[in-house]
């Protein structure tokens, strides 16, 4: 019973000494894929920022929260294929998105030491998404109502050390939602008199990509990184 009582008191101890956290901005561009514009994957078109949060439980992983806006935006007129110029679609969709998940680092990186000062990395997790309910009666989508949805984020960056308290990184995230309507190809009920036009792939669901850099500001004790390597 004292082994175990002093085995969890010492796991409890360097839990406690391992709080290094980051806090800082996230500042790049947006893209959307799907039923309408183009279909790069990587095409940021309209302005994303935000704020993230980390908690780095060792040199190789850390949990991590952000929160992002942006305004998606596609056009059909920007397309290569004909028959979405001819279409001429286009709209605009305010989208916040909220992300939980782990960072790996694929480097040991150490923030209380210099030896290895760059490392590539990757995020997964979750996100919930809050975004414009669109419709089409015409050429631009309509605005109808507020929806929200979840959405796998999937992010590759590459990050290193600032002096001693900053980390600058550049990444690029795409997200898999499970709507079908951030660009109001497949709208539910709509008000009374309101016949939507629906069209595109409706066993697909929309995608969009953030791309941008990341700066945060690192703080608190050094960790004690054994506990979890």
């Amino acid at each position: 019973m004292r082994i175990k009582l002093f085995a969890i008191l010492l796991f409890l101890t360097c839990f406690a000494s391992a709080q290094t956290y980051e806090i800082g901005a996230f500042a790049g561009g947006s893209n959307y894929i799907g039923d309408v514009g183009p279909t790069t994957y990587i095409n940021p078109n309209s302005v994303a920022i935000g704020g993230l949060a980390k908690w780095n439980l060792s040199n190789r992983y850390s949990y991590r929260l952000s929160v992002i806006y942006t305004q998606l935006q596609s056009d059909d007129a920007d397309s290569e294929n004909s028959a979405r110029q001819q279409r001429d679609f286009s709209f605009e969709n305010d989208l916040l998105e909220v992300s939980v998940g782990m960072e790996f680092n694929f480097v040991e990186f150490n923030l209380h030491d210099f030896s290895n000062p760059v490392t590539p990395y990757i995020y997964g997790g979750v996100s919930y998404v809050r975004y414009n309910d669109l419709y089409f009666e015409g050429n631009t989508a309509e605005h109808n109502r507020n929806k929200s949805t979840f959405a796998i984020p999937m992010a590759l960056g590459v990050k290193g050390k600032i002096g001693t308290r900053f980390v600058l990184g550049g990444e690029i995230g795409a997200r898999y939602t499970f709507t079908n309507n951030l660009d109001g190809s497949d709208p539910g009920t709509q008000d009374v008199g309101i016949n939507p036009v629906r069209f595109g792939n409706s066993f697909s669901d929309d995608w969009f990509v953030f791309t941008g850099v990341t700066l945060t500001y690192t703080f608190g004790k050094k960790p004690c990184y054994y506990c979890f390597d």
